[in-house]
């Protein structure tokens, strides 16, 4: 599977990029998988279900099943939190994985930024941002594109991975 990431700081339009990037690739025909990083506490599953009773009870891992879809949640109970290798390769294959998050791993990246978030870029001290997405003009050497162009940017990426 080709792999590339999303990142940047916190309200800099990441997961809008990666939205738009997602429905830019599959209305080229391609399959596409996510992985997000949070970096506080999240819960997909909701008090009072079926499944969350499961896992207060001590499921290490529950999957919760239907016509539409399914979900696969596992408790670390103060285990390791897992490498996005070991995430990756949980996934059923796919043309293209984008990563939103994930900042010190090594799969190559497109920076968003967007200048009211008052953030220092990250490119200049990370060599596996190939490409920056901002709101605003900015000197540095790798590309920059209008946060905005999802086709540019979608392009940029589809060929350095020769999609």
């Amino acid at each position: 599977m080709k792999l590339y990431g999303i990142t940047g700081w916190k309200n800099c339009g990441k997961t809008g990029l990666m939205e738009r990037l997602v429905t830019e690739f599959t209305e080229r025909g391609l399959t596409v998988s996510t992985t997000k990083h949070a970096h506080h506490s999240t819960d997909v599953d909701q008090p009072g279900t079926d499944s969350h009773r499961h896992r207060m009870a001590g499921a290490a891992e529950v999957i919760l099943a239907s016509t539409h879809r399914i979900a696969i949640m596992q408790e670390l109970r103060g285990a390791e939190e897992p490498s996005l290798a070991a995430l990756l390769a949980r996934l059923t294959p796919v043309d293209l994985v984008l990563v939103e998050g994930y900042k010190r791993e090594p799969h190559p990246k497109i920076e968003a930024h967007r200048a009211a978030a008052g953030q220092p870029l990250l490119a200049p001290m990370d060599a596996s941002v190939r490409a920056l997405a901002s709101d605003v003009p900015l000197a540095c050497e790798q590309p920059v594109f209008d946060l905005d162009d999802t086709t540019a940017i979608a392009d940029f990426i589809a060929a350095e991975l020769s999609l």
